[in-house]
């Protein structure tokens, strides 16, 4: 039975009965969080769909010429910033995140061999994962996607997509990066650590709870989110008055609009991060060097954070100079050779 006949049929239990492929959970220790459908050999895997944004930077780091086209948009000074051929890919829509853009009968007339989503694999991500398997009849792999799996997501998905060297090369990338964020933060005790506050969005009143995703940057590179006494949790609203209570050392984030509202606006002058101008906007293009999205673009952010939290620290002044840093990660991880006027641009604003 052929995939459109499937769709059209409207009995998408009959799919899962045909592929007869249950979930599969790699083993201790795998970022292989489940599997629906019968996946290619690796050297047969020439077309992939990326479920949502984490899997799409994954992607385009590891196989650039496999990837069908973005989950997400981007816009012509993103595109600027990558290279060959992810520059010029189409926007082809998502199946993860807030909402799906994609139609099942468009994704089956794209014909990837595997659909790869990645990031927080609970039981919601993997119960549509296997729901897109049984309607389509495509293969599906969903991976864990923390800063901490990122060295052996890269290893294991390279290895799927029969780029298994290339997967090996970045991940020794993740593992040099999150090491030294590892020694920093061995030498400095929890109690000593930097309290940063991460604001999201133009007003900054966006953050996160302990344990989300969105803020692991945060706490890799030394320093202690100060909205984690909010609670436990993922995304969240708080108050101008909660912020002034945590009084933060440091402000981060990646919204311009919000660094500059911070820096003059009359209600955020009281916190000691402002008035010691330690206000700090990261860049955002082509991603996000803290979020947006969780994926392994964060790498290069923890490289910038650790830096910025722990100047004095010797494993930190032992590194090469930033602007040399982030060429060599969107050369490695983008395919980008930045110019050193593109990488000066690129840092404005983030000292």
């Amino acid at each position: 039975m052929k995939r459109r006949l499937l769709l059209q049929s409207g009995l998408p239990w009959l799919a899962a009965a045909w592929w007869g492929v249950p979930a599969w959970a790699g083993p201790t220790g795998s970022t292989i969080a489940a599997r629906f459908g019968k996946l290619p050999p690796p050297e047969r895997v020439r077309r992939v769909f990326a479920a949502g944004a984490p899997a799409g930077v994954l992607l385009a780091a590891l196989a650039p010429e496999k990837l069908v086209g973005w989950p997400l948009q981007l816009s012509d000074a993103a595109r600027g910033l990558l290279g060959a051929p992810l520059r010029d890919l189409p926007f082809v829509g998502r199946l993860a995140g807030r909402g799906s853009t994609v139609p099942m009968e468009t994704l089956v007339q794209l014909q990837p061999d595997v659909i790869l989503d990645s990031g927080t694999a609970g039981a919601t991500y993997i119960s549509a994962a296997q729901r897109v398997t049984e309607q389509t009849g495509l293969p599906c792999v969903l991976v864990h996607g923390r800063l901490a799996d990122h060295p052996a997501q890269l290893r294991e998905v390279g290895q799927l997509l029969g780029v298994a060297e290339r997967g090996q090369h970045l991940a020794a990338y993740a593992d040099t990066v999150l090491a030294l964020a590892a020694q920093v933060r061995a030498t400095v005790p929890p109690g000593e650590r930097p309290r940063v506050y991460f604001g999201r969005s133009a007003d900054g009143l966006e953050t996160g709870l302990e344990g989300s995703i969105n803020l692991e940057v945060l706490d890799f590179a030394g320093g202690r989110n100060v909205a984690a006494a909010a609670g436990k949790g993922s995304l969240t609203r708080v108050s101008m008055e909660q912020i002034l209570g945590w009084d933060s050392e440091v402000i981060v984030t990646q919204d311009p609009a919000f660094a500059r509202r911070a820096l003059s606006d009359p209600l955020w002058q009281s916190l000691t991060a402002v008035r010691k101008r330690r206000v700090h906007c990261a860049p955002s293009m082509p991603f996000g060097w803290l979020d947006g999205p969780p994926g392994v673009n964060r790498l290069i952010g923890v490289h910038w954070l650790v830096q910025l939290l722990h100047p004095a620290h010797p494993a930190v002044r032992a590194l090469e100079p930033l602007p040399v840093a982030v060429q060599r990660f969107y050369r490695l991880f983008y395919g980008a050779d930045l110019s050193p006027k593109a990488v000066a641009a690129l840092l404005e604003g983030a000292a």
